[in-house]
């Protein structure tokens, strides 16, 4: 497990063709704080990453996300702390590596291609200190291996987007960084080609045995590419985890919230320790996030995902059409309960329910998560 060990309330690289041994972590943050001004960005942000992970730092924009990205590649100086890249340190108070030296790729948000080169020219540009015929065949192994073999020859605006990602992404791999950072990699392109693109590249990460963070505020991309993902939220990591896990047992209310789709129902610990909500006593596995009152009487908020809220037309319970809106095989529903509480509901499309029309649901919940009840 690479968990960082991120405080909840927020209080020279090896040579160059020397491998990163298993046993040193390829990248250790330890207590880093970043500031700009009176402006506290980074709060004792720690992780560890080892060889082969691919790590997503994911949150909202302002958030640190992009900041903790720059100085681990040497942009941006630390107020405190340190970053060790194979072991070795390269940023404290008052000592920032030179990026140039740190053995590490980074793909940018708009690629950052030189107009005027070719695909193999670009590839090629950080390659000086390779001999001839060694660069040459180093381009185009890296160009084979994301598939623009091909296009060696084009010049970036006869690219696609897709292919420029590509083109960015070879450049970065082709001096064989020990580390790989992509900072909202897939941002400029359309919602289906950014998803579909963001499992190519885990695809091809992986079969390089490269160790990456990316950069994103899209969960969707976080989910596609990463092996264990950050929540960040004012400078901290709330949660480093799996995806199934931050979908299914988030820890943090924040991430319960940013994460997924989901609502927080009202509910009531009963005398046996379960769980009473207006749509039923949940009868799965509920787990009690830390804080929350587990006791007789105790009032909490049950966070229900679209798939726990089931259309049941011989349900009892009732619930009105709030919104609805059609996703090809499934329509998604927000419904308002009697007491006015709205829950969502994903229902095959063939449930087709206007506005104002009220429909039997019942409650289908096999793991919820239970939070205190807000204040």
């Amino acid at each position: 497990m690479h968990s960082p060990h991120s405080d909840r309330d927020c209080r020279t690289p090896a040579h160059a063709h020397s491998p990163v041994p298993d046993a040193v972590p390829v990248l250790e943050l330890r207590a880093i704080d970043q500031a700009y001004g009176r402006h506290v960005v980074i709060k004792a942000l720690s992780l560890t990453l080892t060889r082969g992970t691919i790590a997503c730092l994911l949150g909202p924009s302002g958030c640190g996300k992009t900041t903790v990205l720059r100085s681990i590649a040497g942009f941006e100086p630390v107020r405190a702390g340190e970053i060790r890249l194979a072991g070795e340190i390269v940023s404290r108070p008052g000592f920032v590596l030179p990026p140039e030296k740190r053995r590490i790729g980074m793909v940018f948000q708009d690629y950052a291609l030189f107009p005027h080169l070719s695909v193999e020219g670009n590839v090629a540009f950080g390659l000086g200190h390779f001999e001839r015929t060694a660069r040459r065949t180093r381009v185009h192994a890296i160009l084979r291996s994301v598939g623009l073999e091909a296009s060696a020859g084009k010049y970036p605006h006869e690219l696609s987007g897709g292919q420029q990602q590509r083109v960015a992404l070879a450049r970065a791999l082709a001096a064989q960084p020990h580390l790989l950072l992509l900072d909202e990699p897939f941002s400029s392109l359309d919602v289906e080609l950014r998803e579909r693109l963001a499992t190519e590249v885990r695809a091809l990460l992986k079969a390089q045995g490269m160790t990456a963070v990316v950069v994103t505020h899209d969960q969707h991309e976080a989910f596609a590419m990463a092996d264990e993902i950050g929540v960040m939220h004012n400078g901290c990591i709330v949660q480093w985890d799996t995806p199934y896990n931050l979908y299914h047992r988030p820890a943090h209310r924040f991430v319960a919230d940013f994460v997924g789709e989901g609502t927080f129902v009202p509910g009531r610990v009963n005398a046996t320790g379960a769980v009473e909500l207006e749509l039923g006593v949940l009868s799965g596995r509920t787990e009690f996030v830390k804080g929350t009152g587990g006791r007789a009487s105790s009032l909490v908020e049950v966070l229900l995902r679209p798939d726990d809220v089931v259309h049941d037309d011989a349900s009892a319970i009732r619930a009105q059409v709030l919104k609805k809106a059609f996703r090809g095989a499934q329509i998604l529903y927000t419904l308002r309960l009697s007491s006015g509480a709205e829950v969502l509901s994903l229902v095959p499309s063939h449930h087709d329910h206007t506005p104002g029309e009220w429909i039997g649901v019942r409650l289908a919940a096999d793991h919820v998560i239970v939070f205190p009840r807000a204040d």
